[in-house]
């Protein structure tokens, strides 16, 4: 005789959960969430932009004062080396105020990082103790009103004079300002300023310098200019503005001469021969931005979410089959909007860790490769587009679900909202950063295009996307994708794991091949001879296939998120984590699925009938996940002095409550008024009765 017996339905063990999305540097991260914690440290909503500058000034100083900004700084200076942890930490300082994080950011993950990976030894010990203790703010000037992601072409000239040994700072038109730097405005007293440097008549490329621009008392010094940006969409507690140079002249030794160097009678040198490798070698060192804001924008997600769920958990509206009112996680629209953003954000969680770990590969020196680097600079590419706009949509999405309560700025989600929406621009434009990947994607095999037909271009594509980037996600199939119905006939069940990695990551493989047979085919008909036609054609090409480039970057990033989830959940030891995390996995999976059907279906790797069958078991996941939604949640391990949102602290079910126990009362004591339809009803059954 069998058992029976029904068995538990499985449970998170929400601890476990939570150590594994806290990740290698969880004590880090831990630590700069107690910091977090802070009420000197968090956002006051309404405050005015002149107050929150100098609030955010201030804070800097906190997290000065609890040593929370040296763990990526050389020992030798009293700094950690502490590459990861350092941007685990900052990641976390988000959940504090946008603005401290990002005016933090500013000082020493740009300012302060720039003098270290970009100057020597000497720059380090004249400069970075006092950037450290934060004597010496900074401002990080790249950006140009006129060259945005193109650093390569900015205006701004560094020109040596071997008489006097100086370098000659100088923006010689409005274009060439540098534009959106934080600490520009107010409290800046030297800038690294991102530069041509000519030297001999001849213009070296891109180089760093130091540049001193205000005293401290805050005068701007000779030749230097300066404008406020003023009011901004978000972040205005950080002086963003504006700077430009007339002649301004610095010593020889302001140059941070890592990669490139100037003697003092103007000979150039450098331990890079290639212009191009050496301008991309020293903008590789500053990649730490776009790390720290893909886990930002992981853990804007994982508070918006917190605040929804438990909010939606506890709202009640509209009378369901029982007497109260129907909870607003019970109704599946609800469910629909909120638990798929649960699985994006575990996945997005998950690849930063990832992304994290090669970073602090990379800048600990244990794996400083430059295949490590390039990989390092791809996947940076590649995620934080995806996380930051998944930020903006889940805010957005977890809002509305909260009504008109969400739009309550002391519930935070419109300021979070506000606070993140430049993450999809700055530290790179996001469609720019995903062009990036893209580039890469058709890199390594692009010599092949000269004879290779589409099933060749496809085979070139399967060992490229295997071999070179098989760490980060995307793995050779077992059988060709030139067939284009190979992988459909051969998945049986696109609920298992392989079905799933099959058709997620064969359509970044035929997107890719296809786009390199397209732009194969548009200069076979040119002449070899004819350079200036064969370069026109490739670049009307390139740009007819930009919108599909970035399509299959974005299909790369989204794969890569779905790797790390699958191998987060492979370390998983809990059995009931396991399956709960599972079906998490299954549903964010899915769901890219669903998402692109239309591509799945147009290039027959998916029927109708198949298709629909997904939206079918996504619903059931997500009525599945249901019960789990408040444990996943709480997994992120955001306390209420994090999420600080009067609706996340239980006041609405308190509310509920009372309003239950008033009408229950009230029933009893027979006082509660009977409803018109009701009497109306009883009216009619009695004259029914009566005629009867």
């Amino acid at each position: 005789m069998s058992d029976t017996t029904p068995q538990p339905a499985p449970r998170i063990d929400i601890a476990a959960v939570g150590d594994a999305l806290l990740g290698t540097w969880k004590t880090e991260r831990l630590a700069s969430r107690e910091l977090a914690a802070d009420p000197r440290l968090h956002t006051i909503p309404g405050q005015p932009m002149a107050e929150h500058r100098e609030r955010a000034f201030g804070q800097l100083g906190i997290l000065v004062e609890h040593g929370a900004i040296q763990r990526a700084f050389p020992r030798a200076l009293g700094g950690g080396d502490n590459h990861g942890g350092n941007i685990a930490a900052f990641q976390e300082l988000v959940l504090a105020d946008p603005s401290l994080q990002i005016k933090s950011g500013v000082q020493w993950g740009l300012f302060g990082a720039a003098i270290l990976h970009l100057g020597t030894a000497a720059h380090h010990e004249r400069w970075l103790p006092d950037v450290m203790s934060l004597q010496l703010p900074g401002a990080f000037a790249m950006t140009e009103i006129g060259h945005g992601s193109d650093v390569a072409s900015i205006g701004t000239t560094a020109s040596y004079d071997p008489e006097t040994e100086e370098f000659e700072i100088h923006t010689p038109f409005a274009g060439a300002w540098k534009e959106f730097l934080g600490n520009a405005a107010l409290h800046g007293q030297a800038a690294v300023v991102f530069a041509q440097l000519i030297t001999r008549g001849v213009n070296h490329g891109v180089h760093a310098f130091f540049v001193p621009i205000r005293t401290p008392d805050g005068e701007l010094l000779p030749g230097v200019g300066s404008e406020d940006d003023g009011v901004k969409g978000g972040l205005n507690g950080i002086d963003n503005g504006r700077l430009h140079f007339d002649h301004v002249r610095i010593p020889r030794t302001n140059l941070l001469n890592r990669y490139g160097d100037v003697a003092a009678d103007g000979t150039y040198s450098s331990g890079i021969e290639s212009p191009g490798r050496r301008f991309f070698t020293m903008i590789g060192t500053l990649v730490q931005g776009r790390v720290s804001l893909d886990g930002s924008a992981a853990r804007a997600m994982s508070a918006a979410l917190a605040i929804a769920v438990r909010y939606g958990n506890e709202r009640r509206q509209f009378p369901g089959a029982s007497s109260r009112e129907t909870v607003l996680l019970d109704y599946g629209q609800h469910q629909r909007r909120l638990i798929p953003r649960i699985a994006q954000t575990y996945a997005m969680t998950f690849a930063d860790e990832k992304l994290l770990t090669v970073f602090d590969e990379v800048f600990s020196d244990t794996r400083d490769t430059d295949e490590n680097r390039e990989d390092l600079e791809t996947l940076a590419a590649a995620l934080k587009p995806l996380s930051t706009w998944a930020a903006l949509e889940t805010l957005q999405e977890a809002r509305e679900a909260c009504g008109g309560a969400g739009f309550i700025g002391k519930n935070r989600l419109t300021g979070l909202r506000a606070d993140l929406d430049i993450y999809a621009t700055f530290e790179g434009d996001n469609n720019v950063l995903l062009q990036l990947v893209g580039k890469r994607l058709l890199t390594d095999y692009s010599a092949q295009f000269k004879n290779a037909d589409r099933a060749a271009l496809a085979k070139a594509v399967a060992s490229q996307l295997g071999d070179r980037v098989s760490r980060f996600g995307l793995r050779q199939l077992g059988q060709s994708i030139a067939d284009l119905g190979q992988v459909a006939r051969s998945v049986e069940s696109v609920r298992s794991p392989e079905a799933q990695r099959a058709l997620l990551t064969d359509r970044v493989q035929t997107m890719v091949s296809e786009i390199a047979l397209a732009l194969r085919d548009a200069t076979k008909d040119v002449p070899k001879s004819n350079q200036r036609a064969k370069a026109i054609a490739n670049e009307n090409a390139f740009n007819a296939q930009q919108h599909k480039l970035i399509e299959a970057a974005r299909a790369h990033g989204e794969l890569l998120q779905w790797e790390a989830f699958t191998e987060a959940i492979e370390r998983i030891a809990d059995p009931g984590s396991r399956q709960v995390l599972t079906w998490l996995r299954d549903l964010f999976g899915l769901g890219l699925i669903e998402t692109h059907a239309a591509w799945y279906l147009v290039q027959g790797r998916l029927s109708g009938h198949r298709a629909e069958s997904i939206t079918a078991y996504i619903d059931r996941l997500i009525t599945r996940l249901r019960p789990h939604a408040q444990d996943l949640v709480d997994a992120f391990g955001l306390t209420p002095e994090l999420l600080r949102a009067e609706i996340a602290t239980g006041i609405e079910a308190e509310r509920q409550q009372e309003a239950h126990d008033y009408v229950e009362a009230q029933r009893a004591a027979g006082a509660w008024p009977i409803h018109e339809k009701e009497l109306r009803a009883q009216q009619k059954s009695a004259a029914k009765r009566a005629s009867a």
